[in-house]
């Protein structure tokens, strides 16, 4: 069980990205009062963790009714982090440079905080995956609901925390830790390619 948490919990982490998510949450909330921010920041969270915990539990299923495989799935949702990696590692600060320059929405809990934010397509895909992987017991699962409090958990304290987040990290070295965290997702993303390929030619 541990190793399923550590692995899920680094998964998470490094898709979320709680700490640079922050930079964009106190961008889009600088200069609001701290109701507002607080109520942004625990509603974001609670739909992002709704959606993913669904997901998760039914987004398999949702996928045999199209007829998509797990594995199709698996080489589709690899690219597509693989996707996000690169960019992570290339371009660090242009996804928060566009949320921030676009006009916010007076509501941004749920775009763009939750979705595309903490709750996008990376997220979602690998939510389907890991609970594919480790599905059948509850003492499988737990695991995967645990590492995915624990992140989204410490999404709210870093957004509730932007302030100061940004005073003492700055976005040179949020884009250090970004380029970082992209190199782990790709070669994560390479992984489920591995798998995909694997598992469609012995089936």
């Amino acid at each position: 069980m541990l190793q399923i948490y550590l692995s899920a919990f680094a998964g998470y982490f490094v898709i979320v990205d709680p700490i640079g998510v922050s930079l964009v949450f106190h961008a889009l909330t600088d200069g609001r009062e701290r109701k507002y921010t607080r109520t942004m920041a625990v509603k974001a969270v609670g739909i992002s963790l709704v959606l993913v915990s669904v997901f998760g539990l039914f987004g398999k299923s949702f996928l045999e009714g199209l007829g998509i495989g797990m594995d199709a799935f698996r080489i589709a949702g690899g690219l597509l982090l693989f996707y996000t990696a690169f960019g992570m590692i290339v371009h660090p600060g242009e996804e928060e440079s566009r949320e921030i320059t676009g006009s916010s929405p007076r509501d941004i809990s749920v775009y763009p905080l939750s979705i595309p934010m903490i709750a996008g397509p990376g997220a979602l895909t690998y939510t389907v995956l890991e609970f594919s992987r480790n599905a059948g017991t509850l003492e499988s699962l737990l695991p995967l609901f645990l590492a995915i409090f624990t992140v989204y958990a410490i999404a709210l304290v870093m957004f509730l925390a932007s302030g100061r987040i940004v005073k003492v990290a700055g976005r040179t070295a949020n884009n250090v830790f970004k380029r970082l965290l992209g190199i782990l997702l790709a070669s994560l993303a390479i992984q489920f390619i591995i798998d995909g390929i694997a598992g469609a030619f012995r089936a």
